[in-house]
């Protein structure tokens, strides 16, 4: 996926920052940092779940965090006080606040799912029924990393739309921000906690709407 905001292109597959073609360099928490708040742009994240998803398992100040957002800003040089880029929302997180275009390698092919799941550079076509999420061998979602259990969340597709639920996993299942206790209903471009990993949902056609520019967030 690539994100295309102000001189900027952001790569996340080929994790490159560039601008007017021109490489930007960032440290590879920065790199996270940032696409992980551009992948939910223009949505906040909080500073516990940010610092979970870049830091898992391990304690850490959060003057590191504030550090690798100085760091993020220093290389968009969004050095000004109303920061154009990435905003602070104080006393809670971070998100990104330009508006911004995903570029499109090519069309989609037309028997694409109506909805689908977004790991990284990775798709997981979602039909109707359930799909669970986790480290197990014989799962419909499987992602293979530490702090996902073998069988983490699930996700129930039917025409009336998506519910995500989890199952009992140890490090959590995260709708945004909130803590998943019971069942909630998904809709376009939410961003997914699990375990450590962000994960973004897409919808299209009569469940919602592929619409790529940042407005249509939120």
């Amino acid at each position: 996926m690539r994100i295309r905001f102000g001189p900027f292109t952001l790569d996340v597959d080929s994790r490159q920052l560039t601008r007017d073609d021109r490489d930007v360099r960032l440290t590879p928490k920065a790199f996270d940092l940032l696409a992980a708040l551009a992948a939910v742009r223009p949505k906040v994240l909080s500073k516990r779940l940010l610092q979970e998803r870049l830091w898992p398992d391990t304690f850490v100040a959060e003057a590191n965090l504030s550090n690798l957002i100085a760091e993020v800003r220093e290389a968009l040089g969004d050095r000004t006080r109303d920061h154009v880029f990435v905003r602070t929302a104080y006393g809670v997180g971070y998100a990104f606040c330009a508006d911004a275009t995903v570029v499109s390698e090519s069309s989609p092919p037309p028997d694409l799912p109506l909805c689908w799941l977004e790991w990284g550079s990775r798709r997981f076509p979602l039909s109707a029924g359930a799909h669970v999420i986790g480290r197990d061998a014989d799962v419909e979602v499987r992602v293979d990393a530490s702090t996902v259990s073998r069988r983490h969340a699930r996700l129930v597709v039917t025409v009336g739309g998506t519910a995500l639920e989890d199952l009992g996993s140890k490090n959590g299942t995260f709708h945004g921000d909130a803590r998943v206790i019971s069942p909630v209903q998904l809709a376009d471009r939410d961003a997914i906690g699990i375990g450590s990993l962000l994960m973004t949902f897409h919808v299209q056609g009569p469940f919602g709407t592929t619409d790529t520019h940042a407005g249509a967030a939120g």
